[in-house]
């Protein structure tokens, strides 16, 4: 039972999609409320599923997920921006070392076997 209600949203949804292309003469509006029409009644018919159930479950899952995260002070963002600005200049000009020096070696290889 669950397949049929699956296939009946995915055809819905579909039916929305192929809707909205072709109603191209109608105005902007009609065509998207019916987009929309089409994937809210696919939704409403995906939600009457086992699948849709767990997904929604997960949904509300993750929403409390979510609001359980503790976000970082300004301070601590300011800190953290800074440290990670400080590595790359410090790395930018580690690598622009390295890269003179090898040039250099180089420059001085092939001044040398000419």
């Amino acid at each position: 039972m669950n397949k049929i209600k699956l296939g009946i949203a995915a055809l819905l949804g579909a039916a929305g999609f192929f809707s909205f292309y072709f109603l191209q003469d109608s105005p902007v509006v009609v065509r998207v409320i019916v987009l929309l029409l089409g994937l809210i009644f696919a939704t409403v018919v995906i939600l009457f599923t086992t699948q849709g159930k767990q997904l929604f479950s997960f949904f509300k899952d993750s929403i409390e997920e979510v609001k359980k995260v503790v976000w970082p002070t300004k301070k601590e963002t300011l800190q953290t921006s800074g440290v990670v600005c400080a590595f790359v200049i410090t790395m930018a000009f580690f690598l622009w070392a390295v890269d003179s020096g090898l040039m250099a070696i180089v420059r001085y290889v092939m001044d040398q076997e000419g």
